[in-house]
């Protein structure tokens, strides 16, 4: 093969292989597969280790839900809460949002769950239209504590009764998995 057509086929392999990319990276096709791969790798969460586990102070964090009220995190005194921190762009966070459903649909009086968004709430309820989702949504006056800080979603934090972070997980997670649920059985006793 002379040297001309190896370059010619390089160069038509590179440009494929681009285009292939683009297609990825910049289409809802891409963000289609995107969510299939992460629902693919999603693993079930596990517990932190006790010397990891950190308590959550919610005095000065402020949430909002769907409906514009005010919601108090006092409320969640006493109570095993799951937080959620999304958006409707993330292909990770799509892909973990069909078993947080399921596990709500289940727990809904027995968990008090937080899935906070910064995204505006027309954008969010039409999300939750065409998907059908029934996740209750807040939206952050503020910032929230220091110990729930992440600079990725979905960042997701399960916590105990005694106000101790025992799960955190960073990236989409299976957590509607028999390995979860036997977890979260044991702490809401």
């Amino acid at each position: 093969m002379s040297e001309k057509n190896t370059k010619k086929k390089g160069w038509i392999s590179n440009a494929i292989f681009i285009i292939v990319l683009g297609v990825f990276l910049f289409t809802p096709l891409g963000n289609s597969v995107k969510v299939w791969l992460n629902r693919l790798v999603a693993m079930s969460p596990s517990l932190e280790k006790v010397e990891n586990q950190q308590t959550v102070n919610y005095e000065s964090w402020h949430l909002i839900d769907e409906h514009g009220q005010t919601f108090d995190l006092d409320k969640t005194r006493g109570k095993v809460v799951i937080i959620n921190f999304w958006a409707t762009w993330c292909p990770p966070c799509l892909a973990e949002k069909p078993s947080f459903q399921e596990l709500y649909n289940d727990y809904q009086d027995k968990v008090v769950f937080l899935f906070v968004t910064s995204e505006s709430p027309d954008k969010v309820k039409a999300f939750k239209e065409k998907h059908q989702y029934t996740l209750p949504i807040y939206f952050e006056q503020n910032a929230a504590p220091a110990v729930l800080f992440s600079e990725s979603i979905p960042a997701s934090y399960v916590i105990d009764k005694k106000g101790n972070i025992v799960v955190r997980k960073f990236r989409a997670a299976d957590w509607n998995s028999s390995k979860f649920r036997v977890m979260l059985d044991e702490l809401l006793k």
